[in-house]
């Protein structure tokens, strides 16, 4: 693995527990010398990371709409900023750079992005880790619709283990380095 794109929040949240678990998965990126890869913005949990990722030598790739660069949100001062042309077109840039995804508390557009990323690795269309960083327990109800969406038949379970979590960045980070995608059909025959 060489970059990890991680999908959170264009706000703090409501606690200093957000941005503290941000600077943390900075740390733990730079120690294993990975790339960050996000939405190229310096506001929220998305500036904050960024910024503790360049703070400590590392680099970072954003990737942001022209519409979003035009309200004076993207971060000047990134190893890379890519301006794209919309959404769509951010989310697969973001996709193609990254060799995993993770993500931290966030609202609807952290919650689509990572459910779109997982769903593509459902479909095979790439085989790289995908993961939560459940920070304070933030994606535990999430996590128990996915488990109750499996026993209900509509989730395989190998299907359902394919997004990992932990409440720990190295954590996860060591779940990424081990994973491998599981080579199941989507469809029962």
């Amino acid at each position: 693995m060489r970059r990890i794109c991680v999908y959170c929040g264009s706000n703090n949240g409501s606690r200093p527990v957000y941005a503290e678990a941000a600077r943390n998965l900075a740390d733990v990126l730079v120690r294993h010398d990975l790339e960050l890869v996000y939405g190229g913005a310096d506001k929220g949990i998305m500036g904050v990371i960024a910024n503790a990722v360049l703070e400590r030598g590392g680099k970072v790739h954003g990737v942001i709409p022209q519409m979003l660069c035009d309200m004076e949100i993207a971060h000047e001062g990134l190893t890379e900023l890519h301006i794209v042309s919309s959404m769509h077109a951010r989310k697969t840039m973001m996709a193609a750079l990254s060799d995993g995804f993770i993500a931290m508390p966030g609202g609807f557009g952290t919650l689509e992005e990572i459910i779109e990323i997982i769903t593509w690795g459902q479909l095979h269309f790439h085989d790289k880790p995908c993961g939560l960083l459940n920070v304070d327990g933030f994606f535990n109800g999430l996590l128990g619709y996915l488990d109750h969406a499996s026993s209900e038949g509509f989730l395989r379970p190998a299907n359902r283990r394919m997004l990992l979590s932990d409440n720990d960045a190295a954590a996860l980070i060591s779940k990424f380095e081990r994973y491998t995608a599981p080579h199941v059909p989507k469809w029962t025959g």
